[in-house]
């Protein structure tokens, strides 16, 4: 097993003049007190680098075929008339490859492939200790992305006391193939292990949240690609364009009223979760 490696763009010193400036924004304009008014983000895809900072994993790392990348693209001029995913973005991310359903014909273990993966690199620690994302202050998760419209999770993974334990969300979209910014609640997200869901359930560990990332894993062959220019906790729901508010199991019966989507999220006893969007 290889070591999760380390953020690349910042030294020391660098991660810790950062995490100064924001502990001490939390105090002056007394979060604590008043709750969050500035959005804190989370990953940003505007730069070449930034790619360097996340993880892609596939079924290939236990003999599968599926091919999973995440390359840098520059936005388009304005002068091109195509859209980028924000104005005077420099850039975003691109999460593409196939998946592929094949099994490893010397490994007879393996009964099931057909998944791709990224997330964030475990952050290095700083002056103040290790380096967490504290999203305690804030009710949504948010993401600038654009889908080609099959089923994608957003992962969450914390420092728990199952360290394979996720927090997991369908990532719904309501316009595939253009940019928008869809808002997630994070109280609404799914506590996982090895795809099935864990009972008890409990709140994502909010101070403590480690990476975040996106999965594909409908086991439907051929290409994928999904586009992502930022992910960013924030309180203001002006910044959505699709918001998901729906918790997929304490709502569950108002889910099935609407006509619920099924994941591919099942308990242990066979049992599909709806999962409700509006």
């Amino acid at each position: 097993m290889q070591a999760t490696r380390p953020l690349l763009y910042k030294g020391f010193f660098g991660r810790s003049l950062d995490e100064f400036k924001r502990l001490s924004h939390i105090v002056f304009s007394l979060e604590g007190i008043k709750g969050a008014q500035t959005p804190y983000e989370l990953h940003s895809f505007r730069s070449p680098i930034s790619i360097q900072d996340c993880k892609v994993m596939s079924d290939v790392q236990i003999g599968g075929f599926s091919s999973a990348y995440l390359d840098w693209v520059a936005s388009p001029p304005p002068s091109s008339g195509k859209p980028g995913p924000s104005p005077n973005s420099p850039g975003y991310a691109r999460f593409h490859g196939a998946i592929s359903i094949e099994l490893p014909k010397n490994r007879p273990e393996i009964q099931r492939t057909g998944y791709a993966a990224f997330r964030t690199r475990d952050r290095p620690p700083t002056i103040f200790g290790r380096s967490l994302l504290n999203i305690d202050p804030y009710v949504y998760l948010a993401l600038r992305v654009r889908s080609d419209g099959r089923s994608y999770f957003v992962n969450v993974q914390t420092e728990s006391v199952v360290p394979t334990d996720l927090h997991q969300h369908r990532l719904f979209v309501k316009k595939p193939g253009e940019w928008e910014t869809v808002l997630i609640k994070w109280n609404d997200f799914v506590r996982t292990n090895h795809g099935f869901v864990v009972e008890p359930q409990t709140e994502i560990m909010r101070q403590k949240v480690k990476s975040i990332g996106i999965g594909l894993t409908d086991r439907i062959p051929g290409p994928f690609e999904l586009c992502i220019e930022r992910m960013w906790a924030t309180n203001d729901e002006r910044e959505a364009d699709s918001l998901v508010d729906l918790s997929p199991q304490k709502k569950q019966a108002v889910d099935e009223a609407r006509g619920s989507k099924e994941g591919k999220l099942k308990t242990k006893q066979g049992q599909k979760v709806a999962w409700g969007s509006k």
